[in-house]
């Protein structure tokens, strides 16, 4: 790599090469799912907006969160299936850092979505009689634009940090995109600094975002349990259940990911994981809180009468 001139530096993205027999195959999976995700979560927003009896603020942060997975799963899968069907699998030095950029403040994001997420259900079950008041619109729109915020401020300093680094040697990410781990591990220099730095800002994001999650939730089960019916115990469960199943699956792969030494990057495990996060998790989602969520279904129904 060039090492005086940047805009000719360019990464190579590995991926799934090392099984060209699959290319098509994996090409194949993976559209499909690309499309049958973002279809998935575009129904869910105009389900939301056509159907008045969802204007509420759970469903407010689900359309919200709908977007933001749309956005994720756009900003990794088109370049992944490009790179599948051609024989160039390279992304330029500062192509490489947009993307990274990208792909760290939606991740970031969605850890305090998911963080607001969960507040609102602990408002709902721990304070019904006031959750009209304390989630209100105004509220709502408050925390949707906090956790956009701290999206954008966060990955600013761990993105410079990596590509202010001297890359002058091995240009080859065992990845099927730029994320920190891999393309750091690329530099020719020590790189101890920035993966104090990197580790801080992850564990404040991860571990942050994740106690703010635990806290409502333990203060959710304190709450059902000093209840004494057992249908107010299933409904209060009911709604918790959905979005229990998001947090552990995007906060178990990440974790997995990123809070682990660093001797255990770049093996093929890491694809799994990122695959897990990136692709699979957009896609489980939106099933995951229509198909256990009787007013989504309601509203669906209403929806294909009047069509």
């Amino acid at each position: 790599m060039d090492k005086g001139n940047r805009t000719t530096m360019e990464f190579i993205f590995i991926g799934f090469s090392v099984i060209p027999e699959l290319q098509y195959f994996l090409f194949t999976s993976f559209l499909c799912i690309y499309c049958i995700s973002v279809a998935a979560h575009m129904f869910l927003i105009v389900v939301y907006n056509l159907s008045s009896n969802l204007h509420t603020p759970m469903y407010f942060f689900l359309a919200n969160f709908s977007f933001l997975e749309e956005c994720y799963i756009s900003t990794i899968t088109p370049n992944m299936l490009k790179n599948l069907l051609s024989d160039d699998k390279t992304i330029t030095f500062y192509g490489c850092a947009v993307q990274m950029y990208c792909f760290l403040l939606l991740g970031s994001t969605e850890c305090y979505l998911l963080a607001a997420m969960a507040y609102d259900r602990y408002n709902a079950i721990c304070h019904p009689l006031l959750y009209n008041v304390v989630m209100s619109r105004n509220a709502c729109v408050k925390l949707i634009m906090c956790s956009w915020l701290i999206g954008f401020m966060a990955p600013i300093i761990q993105t410079s940090l990596t590509f202010s680094l001297p890359y002058c040697g091995p240009n080859k990410i065992n990845l099927f995109y730029c994320d920190l781990p891999p393309v750091m591990a690329l530099a020719c220099t020590d790189t101890k600094f920035n993966e104090i730095v990197t580790f801080i800002i992850v564990l404040f994001l991860i571990v942050g975002a994740f106690l703010l999650t635990i806290v409502s939730y333990t203060r959710i089960i304190w709450t059902i349990i000093k209840y004494h019916s057992i249908a107010g115990i299933k409904k209060a469960f009911s709604t918790c259940t959905s979005h229990l199943i998001v947090v552990t699956m995007f906060y178990g792969s990440v974790s997995a990911m990123y809070l682990r030494p660093k001797t255990s990057y770049g093996t093929d495990m890491d694809k799994f994981l990122s695959l897990m996060y990136t692709v699979i998790a957009p896609l489980l989602n939106p099933f995951i809180y229509c198909l256990r969520n009787n007013d989504v279904k309601v509203a669906v129904k209403k929806m294909m009468k009047i069509a």
